[in-house]
């Protein structure tokens, strides 16, 4: 597993949804996953440090587990199959580890409510992880070439599974993201 941090979240200007940029803590490598405007704002509203006069389903859903002399440990980015990406949010319950089946919007609103880490399973950096170049903002392959990853060529259809991402990710502002950690 690789810990992960929420880096931003982004609206696609193609199609106004909502994309959460996780980054590897250690590397440059960033994991986009689509989301619900309700998601996007859940997680946005903590981040952001904006108070709520009512708590949101996911403030409920700590204060449930909190009551119920359990606590969250950690969420995980699990799986990927056919494009639906599958988190489990891990919750220690008298001294034991449960996990729970979650979507990943649901479990990273979560987890930055109580700062439980995030990690994402190498499987699935190794699909949907994307590197880009640091000067163009372009979406780059692990071998630095825009064409092959892992070595091997990718191939058309492989490319128009992962077009919604490029387009997202070659919209975005670059610039936007340095302003932000000044």
């Amino acid at each position: 597993m690789i810990e992960m941090v929420v880096d931003s979240i982004r609206v696609s200007l193609m199609n106004y949804q909502r994309v959460v940029i996780l980054k590897e803590k250690a590397t440059d490598r960033y994991l986009p996953i689509w989301i619900g405007p309700s998601e996007a704002d859940a997680i946005a509203v903590k981040l952001q440090s904006v108070s709520v006069p009512r708590p949101m389903t996911h403030d409920l859903l700590n204060t449930i587990v909190d009551a119920l002399g359990a606590s969250i440990n950690s969420i995980v980015v699990s799986d990927l199959k056919n494009d639906t990406f599958y988190a489990k949010i891990i919750i220690n319950v008298d001294g034991e580890q449960m996990e729970v089946d979650s979507r990943p919007s649901d479990a990273i609103a979560l987890a930055v409510r109580v700062q439980a880490p995030i990690y994402a399973e190498e499987g699935v950096l190794d699909k949907a992880g994307i590197l880009l170049d640091k000067e163009t903002g372009k979406l780059l392959s692990e071998t630095g070439e825009t064409d092959y990853v892992d070595g091997k060529q990718i191939t058309e259809e492989e490319m128009n599974k992962l077009s919604a991402f490029q387009d997202f990710i070659n919209s975005l502002d670059m610039e936007d993201f340095d302003k932000r950690k000044s």
